[in-house]
């Protein structure tokens, strides 16, 4: 399982010229069965991504893909963890 955190490189105004296709990019990841939950940061200064890969290489080629990195905008760090405990449901999702 990783935990993907954005940080804006630019202001907001700028990221949200890509916004439209960001959020695009990011659905198809959940169509693909990649992305469990993401959203903003608030203050709206990056974001985070719940993502199942198969190993970190992979996350980090998917991340290489989103609008924001493409256009310059936002950088993403990748945090690999195991999961240990989880609420009840949540089977489904590893």
């Amino acid at each position: 399982m990783f935990v993907v955190h954005s940080v804006y490189l630019k202001p907001v105004e700028e990221v949200d010229k890509y916004l439209d296709a960001h959020r695009a990019y990011v659905k198809s990841l959940y169509q693909k069965g990649i992305a469990i939950c993401s959203g903003p940061k608030i203050p709206r200064t990056g974001g985070f991504m719940l993502m199942k890969t198969t190993n970190k290489e992979e996350a980090l080629e998917i991340i290489k893909h989103d609008p924001y990195v493409i256009h310059g905008v936002a950088r993403y760090d990748v945090i690999e963890f195991e999961v240990r405990s989880k609420a009840e449901g949540f089977e489904k999702f590893l």
